[in-house]
């Protein structure tokens, strides 16, 4: 082959090489092109060293079973009322017991319980917190329910005796319960000492005409109170 010959075959090689290289390429027109086909996501899985510490949430605590509460009975409505006087309040089902208040004429009190050995009822004493009795006995007393259906109740703090003794030299009449006092020089088996109940007292002197008040006596449970002033006024000591 002739020199000339193969210079002619290798720039037609050249160019050939050159055409491949420089394929023109369509214009977009300002569109961006999109795949057909979605691209697969791919999660990045954190290793171990660098996980969230976030503590998940804790499950709901299991509930236990709702508890079924028993109400107590209702007490049933029964009330006591002073309907013609005014009514002692003692401490205890009785009158040994020192009074500790006065159910007035017209007031009523919730009756809370009675007691089985007497005709006594326990009260809500009105306008207090505290509790009382007071006796069904009493013509002065009224009351509205049934007692039947209140809880029985025995008290059995029992009272302590109280007394009036007579330390003059006259006789002396007792009011009220009527009770006859000898004078202490008559004292013919403790004659001149008689057992009572708690409460107000008035001492008559039998000797002097009129029979004139002698004096007044307040007796509390456990208590002994002497007579020692006469009608007349003159005092007396007590052995």
């Amino acid at each position: 082959m002739s020199v000339f010959r193969k210079i002619i075959s290798i720039l037609s090689l050249a160019v050939l090489l050159q055409g491949c290289l420089f394929r023109p390429q369509a214009a977009d027109n300002g569109r961006q092109t999109v795949d057909s086909e979605s691209p697969t996501a791919t999660a990045d899985i954190p290793s171990p060293a660098i996980q969230d510490s976030t503590p998940l949430a804790s499950p709901p605590p299991t509930l236990a079973p709702t508890a079924v509460v028993i109400l107590p009975t209702p007490l049933p409505s029964v009330t006591i009322t002073a309907a013609t006087g005014n009514i002692f309040i003692r401490r205890g089902p009785g009158l040994p017991y020192n009074p500790i208040g006065v159910l007035s004429k017209g007031a009523s009190a919730r009756v809370i319980a009675q007691d089985v050995l007497s005709d006594w009822v326990q009260i809500n004493i009105p306008d207090s917190e505290t509790t009382g009795w007071v006796s069904i006995q009493t013509m002065y007393s009224k009351v509205d329910g049934d007692l039947s259906q209140l809880p029985d109740f025995t008290f059995t703090d029992w009272p302590l005796p109280a007394y009036i003794k007579n330390c003059t030299e006259h006789d002396m009449f007792i009011a009220p319960g009527e009770i006859y006092l000898s004078s202490l020089y008559t004292n013919a088996q403790y004659k001149n000492e008689v057992q009572v109940n708690p409460g107000s007292y008035v001492a008559y002197d039998l000797f002097v005409p009129g029979e004139p008040e002698a004096q007044e006596i307040e007796i509390r449970e456990g208590v002994t109170a002497y007579i020692t002033i006469n009608g007349l006024g003159e005092e007396h000591k007590c052995p």
